[in-house]
């Protein structure tokens, strides 16, 4: 019996040892890269580390907080736990999503959507927050939202904040399949009119439903997006290249979806360039197999790549992750 029990033991020893390899290789992150359930996340570089922002994933109710994490090398994470929640912003109070964290001069503006509103004069909308540190604690900067209505169809959601290059910094945001972007002022208390007199300009390209992220390349201002629905397995990311940050985006197709062997529901990006070594990474959420449940969402960083024409090359989900790299 004693022996019996031995093989068996070695057994499935041996079966757990070569799962942990197939799924992280030495001196890899392996994928998830942070263990919990978290989706939406905002990945970057702040100084000397790669951080990421992500969502909570949970009950509408249950996401009143934010987690941070921070790394050295991409390989090993650091948790940051509560760094915002709704006791510093008494105006939210469910369904704190999407973070969107830039720094200005020696400050971090923590951008985040709040209550989920689904009509104009419901309280809530998108939010500002501002720290000392990245790893917080945030404290509400403005008081209420600086969004709090619909523009163009465009749920109050999902911001995404970018620095053009003659230091300009603009919103892009939007649920429900339309997309916006406006002008911040530079202290970020509301925003600057464009030529034409409009605040908020609607940019969404085809299929677009929500999630939008930017980023330049070359000279070329790159519009990245999810499409399909969050909670079902088409869901995915799909991009565009304009020459300037307000468009014309005309869609040029997919980077990431569902790979029936290791996940489904890939979506709601974002994208880290470490310069030094011109490499870059997308940081993103996936359902596992094995899971159902709409907040049953990871992050994961996967190697992003792109042609000589400019282009994007379709992203290959892994298990094990990417590899160390300092910045």
């Amino acid at each position: 019996m004693m022996k019996k029990y031995a093989a068996l033991l070695a057994a499935t020893t041996l079966t757990l040892t070569l799962h942990a390899q197939e799924t992280k290789l030495p001196g890899h992150a392996g994928n998830p890269v942070i263990p919990g359930w978290y989706a939406d996340p905002e990945g970057m570089v702040l100084g000397k580390k790669y951080w990421i922002f992500p969502t909570f994933s949970a009950p509408y109710e249950q996401q009143v907080f934010f987690d941070a994490f921070s790394s050295d090398d991409l390989v090993h994470w650091k948790k940051h736990p509560h760094i915002l929640d709704s006791a510093a912003v008494k105006w939210a109070k469910r369904a704190m999503w999407a973070p969107a964290v830039v720094q200005k001069g020696k400050q971090y503006f923590f951008f985040f959507g709040a209550n989920d509103i689904q009509h104009n004069g419901e309280r809530g909308g998108i939010g500002v927050a501002v720290a000392d540190k990245p790893e917080g604690p945030y404290r509400d900067y403005l008081g209420k939202p600086l969004v709090d209505s619909i523009f163009h169809g465009a749920q109050p959601i999902d911001q995404y904040v970018f620095k053009d290059k003659d230091g300009a910094y603009y919103l892009i945001y939007g649920g429900w399949g339309h997309c916006n972007i406006a002008r911040l002022k530079d202290d970020f208390t509301g925003f600057i009119p464009f030529a034409d007199g409009t605040v908020f300009r609607e940019i969404t390209p085809e299929k677009y439903v929500e999630g939008p992220t930017m980023f330049m390349k070359n000279g070329k201002y790159y519009f990245m997006w999810s499409e399909g629905g969050w909670t079902g397995p088409d869901y995915c990311v799909a991009y565009a290249i304009a020459d300037s940050p307000v468009g014309p985006f005309k869609r040029i197709g997919k980077i990431l979806e569902q790979d029936e062997t290791i996940a489904r529901g890939a979506g709601h990006h974002s994208v880290i360039h470490n310069a030094r070594h011109d490499q870059w990474f997308i940081v993103y959420h996936r359902r596992p197999l094995d899971k159902k449940g709409a907040n049953e969402r990871e992050t994961c960083i996967d190697k992003m790549e792109f042609n000589a024409d400019g282009t994007i090359r379709p992203v290959v989900m892994t298990k094990e992750g990417v590899a160390a790299l300092k910045l």
